[in-house]
């Protein structure tokens, strides 16, 4: 499983976790799977009661695991390349100011519950570095990992009445591998015809929490064109 969350610089990251619940009992009894005790940063685990976005230091959030780039603006040569999903995608990334001023907004005023198919750290990520959203929250939300743990099973599932025509086993593979490669891109939130451009404040409206007054304001920036360093 691959955790991705947003740089906000001073080494920090602003991501979002599932809400685990550890008692009944408890006054806050539900609380993020990071713990807050760092001996470096002070506000290292700072989150709102009941919400899952949480800042923290690189060293908490990577937890000894290792530390890679997300790819924004590669090309469908280079996405289908990769084949694990969560990795890249065919959307440009914003300005940086733009992109830090969502996750800390959004910080501040939470990203609605978690849910590893439709909202999890992988589509808070990519909203804070697009303003994409998918606009039926419905369907599979714009996460590569999540169309991955999907696609796999769906590509097999689609070829079977295939291999009474292809008596090779390589090729089998070879059009299941094709099958898997092709739903993942036809998902990715850059090439999707289902997705939106929502300016973080009205956030809210469009995920359906808390109280927003007046309409939906939709960005009209244009996207940058290169990938996100």
């Amino acid at each position: 499983m691959v955790f991705i969350g947003i740089f906000v610089g001073g080494s920090k990251v602003v991501h979002f976790n599932r809400l685990q619940v550890f008692s009944d009992d408890d006054d806050d009894d539900e609380m993020s799977d990071l713990s807050s005790s760092c001996p470096t940063f002070p506000d290292c685990g700072f989150k709102l009661p009941n919400s899952g976005v949480v800042l923290s230091c690189l060293d908490c959030f990577l937890r000894d695991g290792s530390l890679y780039n997300f790819d924004y603006g590669v090309s469908p040569s280079v996405f289908l390349t990769r084949v694990r999903g969560g990795t890249c995608t065919t959307a440009a990334s914003d300005p940086p100011e733009m992109i830090i001023h969502r996750a800390m907004y959004l910080l501040q005023n939470g990203f609605g519950h978690y849910n590893v198919f439709l909202n999890n750290c992988e589509d808070f990520a990519l909203y804070c570095k697009t303003g994409l959203l998918t606009a039926d929250r419905c369907s599979v939300g714009s996460s590569g990992q999540a169309s991955s743990i999907i696609g796999a099973p769906l590509a097999a599932l689609l070829s079977s009445p295939l291999k009474l025509l292809i008596p090779s086993p390589v090729g089998v593979a070879t059009l299941t591998a094709g099958m898997y490669c092709m739903n993942r891109y036809a998902t990715d939130i850059g090439v999707r015809s289902d997705v939106v451009k929502v300016a973080v404040e009205n956030l809210a409206e469009k995920l359906g929490y808390g109280n927003s007054h007046g309409r939906v304001i939709i960005e009209h920036r244009s996207l940058n064109q290169g990938t996100a360093r």
